[in-house]
């Protein structure tokens, strides 16, 4: 009876392949219906207007528009919001006249 193994093939070599988790847009950026935001396990960052949760918590655009990622009850909401109302809320022309809700 041999006290040592062989010379024989490893044990080792053996992984998974990566998932590519993470944001896939920024802030800010425009999207297309369909889109993917952001991939996850686990909910990090929420739906919000224009935006849904697949079965595996990855978040993707409903609507055409620009990303934006906002801060609300200690959570982040990711929201994408059709360009007119974008420019209107964000940096258009009456950004600074914006109603406080």
């Amino acid at each position: 009876m041999a006290t040592h193994k062989g010379q024989g093939s490893t044990q080792n070599g053996r992984d998974s392949r990566p998932k590519y988790l993470g944001v896939k847009v920024g802030d800010g950026q425009i999207v297309k219906i369909g889109n993917v935001l952001v991939r996850q396990r686990g909910t990090k960052f929420y739906p919000g207007y224009n935006v849904a949760r697949g079965g595996d918590d990855t978040l993707y655009a409903l609507a055409n528009g620009k990303v934006k990622f906002e801060n609300r009850k200690g959570k982040v909401f990711v929201s994408v919001y059709p360009l007119e109302e974008y420019n209107l809320y964000y940096g258009g022309k009456y950004a600074n006249n914006k109603p406080v809700s």
